[in-house]
């Protein structure tokens, strides 16, 4: 009975209205949030940058151990040598203003893997919130069409610490094609089970 007053006085500062309206804002978020592969040229402001960082910085990790870093880059040139780290499916790197490359410590959390996809996605989630696009170009387990590890490729571009790997690279920018939001009809409800499978 106690928790209700202390989550008021939480709260208190913002209007109950306002706090219900955030939710409803973030159940839209997660509706528009789409993959976006082509930016224009425009450049991000440094609030942009920093506030993307933030939501990366206050990614939940497993018992708190912010295993994660992360390597910010607006390189037009880095950024093109980024998009041939795998066969395919990272050339739309050379177009973003930006890539946030996801890195993680396995010696610090034995769950990088998680906590690295999680603050993928806190990140993309606080792009769309400021009206950019992103994208997840998965870096782990993928292979240039010799047969090099992206991630190999990657670490050596950016002087990457050996003991840290690569999860992802996040691909952002300004929307350069506008895509409809997930369509709910396309939900897949059977694969929900209750109680048990």
């Amino acid at each position: 009975m106690v928790a209700f007053p202390i989550l008021f006085a939480i709260f208190a500062p913002l209007k109950i209205e306002e706090w219900i309206k955030d939710m409803e804002n973030f159940s839209e978020l997660i509706r528009l949030r789409r993959s976006t592969r082509k930016f224009t040229d425009e450049e991000l402001t440094q609030e942009q940058v920093e506030m993307l960082l933030r939501a990366a910085l206050m990614s939940p990790s497993s018992k708190r151990s912010n295993g994660w870093q992360f390597v910010v880059v607006d390189d037009k040139e880095m950024l093109a040598k980024l998009a041939q780290c795998k066969e395919a499916g990272a050339g739309l790197i050379a177009g973003a203003a930006l890539a946030i490359v996801v890195l993680a410590d396995p010696l610090v959390s034995d769950v990088w893997i998680e906590d690295a996809s999680v603050a993928s996605l806190m990140i993309q989630l606080q792009a769309e919130d400021l009206g950019l696009g992103s994208c997840w170009v998965q870096v782990r387990e993928r292979f240039t069409a010799d047969g090099i590890q992206a991630d190999e490729v990657v670490r050596d571009l950016l002087d990457i610490p050996l003991q840290l790997q690569v999860l992802s690279i996040i691909a952002v920018g300004h929307k350069g094609q506008e895509r409809k939001p997930f369509d709910e009809a396309n939900l897949q409800w059977e694969k929900v089970h209750i109680n048990k499978y």
